[in-house]
């Protein structure tokens, strides 16, 4: 038999005959304790107006400053197959308490019903990437039966949303859980009730609020507390607070997996050399077998996240083949490493006649530890000029002036030619490499970090894209855009990514 008919002859799966409609009224009213206007079936969750799509199940949800039942009409209008409140409304409802906690019910009865094992990723760093390079891997082997939770729908809201959006026929969940102070991560991963939990790194993100690197990876070690009897926990064996971690797991009595470089890793990295066309081609030893894959994001943080996504895809019995399948393909996402070549004005035009750069889009997140991987990174990559354009970095209190000063050590060893600071916070940087550029040229008595790095600092985004107008791009130039999501630096990579080659 060739490989065309063995695929034709798959056996079908018990979950063929599930029902394709996600959910029915008859269920939705009795998981939320609520009254049903009459008979219907919906095909999806939506608690924004705005993204309604036809056959959707919307809730109005009531903030401290915004009702949702102001958008039912609007809701209905862009074809919502029903909607649930909290008073009677024309059209087809569930009638309930509270809409928040309807929406806390139906997740808890979405994971009630699933039928394979569910991933809980969190960390300061890279587990939106890390969430998504799972459920590309399992998706691949399951043929289309993996759920995940879509974008950063992280926290209180975002992740009973995305449980209740999960197929009946769903035979793997990944859930990201975020968090910016102590507790949070216990309310979700409570919700969530991992058989893996997966922590990607502890860094000093949301440090304002917890106070310190301890507190911080006590924070993260929360989802422990969730995992089903038999959990897996995957933690990272090159963190300074990997005993911390695996204290936290063992207390539980919990599997525990680490990953990294160290000697005892459980996924041990072993080799990593440059991939053709970009990437890394990565050796691991997974203590009864040496796996060889492609990371196609550069970096060696994405390195080392693909162990963990290894781990995590081995931990439910997944097929290691696929992920090195879905590594080796899966680029950077929006905000998160995308890369992105742009027509700029400037220099010699290339083979094609044209003038290109290259745009790698980190505006969604950055805290110290992402900032120095990705200008680390920069330094490595191939080009005629390094820019970096670098917002602040938010949530870090007092520590905030020394983290961003530290920043001009980074910079100054990836070679840059050209920062754009953008930011109060980032005043402290300005004031060191402003020092930086005294001392060069003998007016203080301080020893530059090395090479000058000129920059030009900025309190607006617009102020930026001036500033880099005024610079003027150039074909072969590479520009990194980094700094936290408030910061706005995505209208940025959009202005840039107008003239996307």
């Amino acid at each position: 038999m060739n490989a065309h008919a063995r695929i034709l002859e798959w056996p079908a799966e018990g979950a063929e005959d599930l029902t394709q409609a996600l959910w029915d009224s008859a269920t939705l009213a009795r998981v939320m304790k609520g009254e049903a206007s009459g008979d219907f079936t919906v095909s999806g969750v939506e608690i924004d107006s705005r993204d309604v799509q036809p056959g959707d199940l919307f809730f109005a949800l009531k903030g401290e400053t915004m009702d949702g039942h102001r958008f039912v009409e609007g809701a209905f209008a862009k074809g919502a197959g029903a909607v649930v409140v909290d008073r009677p409304v024309d059209g087809p409802h569930i009638l309930v308490e509270d809409t928040t906690e309807a929406l806390e019910r139906l997740g808890a009865a979405s994971r009630a019903r699933a039928r394979g094992p569910v991933i809980g990723v969190t960390g300061s760093v890279g587990k939106t990437g890390v969430k998504e390079a799972i459920f590309d891997a399992l998706d691949r082997a399951s043929r289309g039966d993996a759920h995940r939770s879509v974008k950063s729908y992280n926290n209180h809201v975002g992740v009973p949303l995305s449980l209740a959006r999960m197929p009946a026929r769903a035979r793997f969940g990944i859930f990201e859980m975020g968090m910016n102070h102590a507790g949070e991560i216990a309310a979700l991963t409570r919700q969530v009730r991992p058989n893996v939990a997966v922590i990607t790194t502890i860094a000093p993100a949301h440090i304002e609020m917890l106070g310190s690197m301890e507190a911080i990876a006590d924070a993260k070690a929360e989802i422990f507390e969730g995992l089903e009897p038999g959990g897996v926990a995957v933690i990272p064996a090159d963190s300074p607070y990997f005993h911390r971690l695996k204290e936290a797991a063992e207390a539980l009595g919990v599997q525990i997996v680490s990953f990294g470089k160290a000697a005892d890793a459980g996924v041990r990295l072993l080799d990593t050399v440059p991939a053709i066309g970009g990437g890394s081609l990565v050796t691991v030893d997974m203590r009864d077998r040496r796996v060889c894959y492609t990371v196609a994001t550069p970096g060696e943080h994405h390195v080392i996240n693909s162990l963990a996504v290894m781990a995590a895809v081995r931990a439910v019995k997944g097929d290691l083949g696929a992920a090195g399948v879905a590594l080796a393909e899966m680029g950077g996402l929006p905000g998160r490493g995308a890369r992105l070549q742009i027509d700029v004005p400037g220099g010699e035009p290339d083979a094609e006649g044209r003038r290109r750069a290259l745009l790698i889009d980190e505006s969604y997140n950055a805290n110290p530890a992402s900032m120095r991987a990705t200008l680390e990174q920069l330094g490595r990559t191939p080009a005629t000029r390094r820019i970096a354009v670098l917002g602040s970095m938010k949530e870090l209190g007092a520590h905030g002036p020394a983290f961003h000063a530290e920043l001009a050590e980074p910079l100054a060893a990836a070679g840059i030619d050209y920062a754009v600071l953008v930011g109060d916070e980032m005043g402290a940087l300005a004031e060191v490499l402003g020092a930086d550029e005294s001392a060069e040229s003998g007016k203080t008595g301080r020893v530059p970090l090395g090479k000058r790095v000129p920059f030009a600092h900025c309190l607006s985004v617009r102020e930026a894209v001036d500033a880099l107008r005024a610079f003027g791009l150039e074909q072969g130039d590479v520009i990194l855009v980094k700094g936290s999501n408030s910061v706005g630096l995505a209208s940025l990579v959009t202005d840039l990514g107008k003239q996307e080659g």
